[in-house]
């Protein structure tokens, strides 16, 4: 389980990155809701401790454990999907709550499905091409994927689609069948995105159609897009160097209000707001180094199981940063998803900690260490 481990191969840029950005977040939460700041630094402080102990844990051994990470995933969304501890709130049921303790099961979802499909496809790589363990995959993914989506969590099962599909690529999935996918992937999805922009549509639920629809005719559905609206005003009224944390100036969109729970989703509003294009610019570029680390880890990985725990780190971090930018300055429908490292919510935080624990680790095991050893 634990090993002698060199302290050279210990990726303390990683560690500076993801602890400068959490602090920055941090310090932006505090201006945006100063009655949650307190809440944020407890999470980076567990999750610092969680990112050690798990950075120090064999990946190896944590992936002998495959079937009882994915039955204790299907277990914690299960309460919610069953509603026996799910506790409502912004109108879905995503959390649970214990004795004033409140979880976001589909957060953890992410790395603990990482995990599980890392060691899968691992130890189906030669046969990844083959018919049987794509359908079998594509069943286990299903499953939580269903489940986080009937929450209903649209945006968090796109993220986990998307890594899944990650993971099947970067596994060794052959170009053939992508293609082939594509060939009918594409023409199917135009016909879906027909079909949505319909007014009976019976797809979506209604309120994941009226943010389609209100990006798409702003003017049309003005009471529904002034979050997203306000969001550009906010970032473009910060310039180049910001009007500064904690204003107190009557002309700031954070301080009139105008962005209802600024700490979560639309943290880079406020961010670009009060510490302008240069503090934005730095978020974004320790985002950046964040995902190159984490790819920079897998290239080196001593297996194909660290390479996948590494790419999908990178994609979950990447993807779900893409996805956060273009909603705050209006380039797509708003999602709800928060910006990695940044946005506030404890579960999301730690949940982000415990995968750069395990891509530490994986740096700490490279294959030129593993072959002298």
């Amino acid at each position: 389980m634990l090993k002698q481990y060199h302290i050279k191969n210990y990726n303390f840029r990683l560690v500076v990155y993801v602890v400068a950005l959490t602090m920055i977040g941090i310090n932006v939460i505090g201006s945006a809701q100063k009655s949650v700041q307190s809440k944020q630094v407890i999470g980076l402080l567990i999750g610092l401790a969680a990112m050690l102990v798990v950075s120090l844990i064999d990946y190896s051994f944590i992936l002998r454990f495959n079937w009882l990470i994915y039955i204790f995933n299907l277990g914690m969304l299960g309460l919610i999907t069953f509603h026996i501890l799910g506790d409502a709130g912004g109108g879905a049921v995503r959390w649970i709550e214990v004795g004033g303790f409140r979880f976001q099961p589909s957060e953890l979802s992410k790395v603990l499905l990482i995990l599980f499909f890392a060691w899968f496809f691992g130890k189906f790589q030669e046969k990844i091409n083959t018919l049987p363990v794509i359908l079998v995959s594509g069943v286990l993914i299903f499953i939580p994927w269903f489940m986080v989506e009937n929450q209903p969590d649209l945006s968090t099962s796109i993220v986990i689609a998307v890594i899944f599909l990650t993971l099947l690529f970067l596994g060794g999935l052959s170009y053939k069948i992508i293609i082939g996918v594509l060939a009918v992937a594409i023409p199917a999805a135009a016909l879906f995105i027909y079909l949505i922009l319909q007014p009976d549509q019976k797809i979506l639920d209604e309120y994941q159609w009226i943010r389609i629809m209100s990006w798409l005719q702003p003017d049309k559905y003005a009471e529904n897009v002034y979050q997203q609206q306000n969001s550009i005003m906010a970032i473009g009224s910060g310039q180049l160097w910001g009007k500064g944390l904690n204003n107190n100036t009557v002309f700031s969109v954070k301080n009139g209000n105008f962005i209802p729970e600024p700490q979560t989703d639309f943290i880079f509003a406020v961010a670009g707001e009060e510490l302008g294009f240069v503090g934005s610019a730095i978020i974004l570029a320790l985002l950046l180094l964040i995902v190159i680390e984490c790819i920079l880890v897998g290239r080196k990985a001593k297996d194909l199981s660290g390479q996948l725990i590494c790419g999908g780190i990178a994609v979950w971090v990447g993807f779900q940063t893409f996805v956060n930018i273009c909603v705050v300055t209006g380039l797509m429908p708003n999602t709800g998803l928060p910006l990695p490292f940044v946005s506030y919510g404890l579960t999301s935080l730690v949940s982000l900690f415990i995968g750069i624990g395990l891509v530490l680790n994986v740096g700490l095991q490279p294959l030129k260490y593993r072959m002298e050893g």
